[in-house]
């Protein structure tokens, strides 16, 4: 019986290139660091994406989720 990880680990056998492997991270690490912070990986993509076009750049860091996990959990 094969558990998640190993499951995710043979599936980037299948990436079809170098480049699909990376993306595949990008987008597991999109989705798995708000799960570490306790955030709904959807909710906070949604918050970021409507708030980065007018973030200045050199406070970027305010929307890592570590940084928006106390936020976020007093909006739900």
């Amino acid at each position: 019986m094969t558990g998640p990880r190993e499951t995710r680990r043979k599936n980037y056998f299948f990436a079809g290139s170098d480049a699909g492997g990376e993306r595949a991270a990008a987008i597991y690490s999109l989705t798995g660091s708000p799960k570490l912070n306790g955030l709904d990986p959807e909710a906070y993509l949604r918050d970021v994406l409507a708030r980065i076009a007018d973030h200045p750049i050199n406070r970027i860091d305010d929307l890592l989720p570590w940084n928006l996990a106390s936020e976020l959990a007093s909006l739900t």
